[in-house]
């Protein structure tokens, strides 16, 4: 009988240190997940380290070339960041995204008319107006041709390649968009007042590019420069980016050729 109580004694002994046990474990474990959702949530509300750039872009005058101009309207000027160091993670940029980038043909136009993504993007081509396009790009970047698609209907075509794309229809001699892709997920396009926002960039040394549709080659190459960012120094410029005073939006149809002046409605009738 002695022994049995002993054995009960013993028994019960064990089940309530393995309860105790449990409610410790629990303890720790409730603990963790609280540390753990808390790490997170600070995460999640840590602010995005974004770089502002800052541009200016003139023009050569009539009177004199060495003189220049400021132009009001300083938008659609592509901006990116290169890393240079090792250490630099680039973050991943999705290839397949839910809602791609849309370059929308609407009233004879591209919306909106340059456009920059990383290498990979699918950008979407919907034909919004009420008569057939032909989009194309046989120069520099992504060459492509959509060939002829209707009103509500739309073509896609993927970037898989680093460079400046310049695109055309080959029935309205006055449309035409540029789509800038680049291999870095550090971009960003100036707006009217020439800022460019570029967010989530990590400290290190990076190569800046820059390139603007009216600007010549050979000026946009004197931009590029390396940069350091770091918490101290996120902003860069303001910068002089000059205007070709040769440019001219004039382009071929996609077989080389003249465009073809549209019927003039005015003509006399028999």
């Amino acid at each position: 009988m002695r022994m049995s109580r002993i054995r009960s004694a013993s028994v019960w002994g064990m089940r309530f240190e393995a309860s105790d046990t449990m409610s410790k474990a629990g303890k720790v474990l409730g603990g963790l997940f609280f540390l753990t959702a808390s790490t997170a949530g600070a995460q999640v509300r840590a602010p995005a380290k974004s770089v502002t750039v800052s541009v200016v872009i003139s023009q050569a005058t009539a009177t004199n070339v060495s003189r220049t101009a400021k132009i009001q309207d300083a938008s659609n000027v592509a901006v990116w960041l290169t890393a240079l160091d090792r250490t630099v993670r680039a973050d991943p940029v999705s290839r397949s995204l839910e809602n791609p980038p849309q370059l929308v043909q609407r009233n004879k136009t591209f919306e909106p008319h340059v456009l920059i993504v990383p290498v990979g993007t699918v950008v979407e081509f919907p034909n919004k107006d009420p008569f057939f396009h032909n989009i194309f790009s046989l120069y520099d970047g992504r060459r492509f041709d959509l060939g002829l698609y209707e009103s509500g209907t739309k073509r896609s075509v993927r970037f898989d390649r680093p460079g400046v794309s310049f695109l055309f229809c080959n029935i309205h001699a006055e449309m035409s968009a540029v789509v800038v892709s680049v291999d870095t997920p550090y971009f960003g396009l100036s707006d009217r007042n020439g800022n460019v926002t570029i967010r989530n960039v990590p400290d290190g040394h990076y190569q800046m590019s820059v390139w603007y549709e009216r600007s010549s080659p050979e000026h946009l190459k004197e931009l590029a420069r390396v940069v350091t960012i770091s918490d101290s120094s996120r902003k860069i410029g303001p910068f002089e980016v000059l205007e070709n005073p040769t440019f001219t939006p004039t382009h071929k149809n996609k077989y080389g050729l003249d465009y073809v002046p549209p019927p003039n409605p005015d003509y006399d009738r028999p």
